[in-house]
């Protein structure tokens, strides 16, 4: 199991993220994930690799 951890507040709104089918644009501009927790990594690796302020992590539970 996976948790995402992602500091929303530092949050540039760029969406390069978006590579990822997780993530996802909010009302106010800026990226969140669909889902928190995950049984696999898949995508999200790639997204906080490409994240230009590096806020996004994945930590094993």
């Amino acid at each position: 199991m996976y948790k995402i951890e992602f500091l929303r507040d530092k949050c540039l709104g760029c969406g390069a993220c978006t590579l990822c089918d997780n993530w996802e644009f909010a009302d106010d501009g800026k990226v969140k994930p669909k889902q928190n927790e995950l049984s696999d990594i898949g995508c999200n690796d790639q997204a906080a690799q490409v994240c230009p302020v590096q806020i996004i992590k994945i930590v094993e539970l």
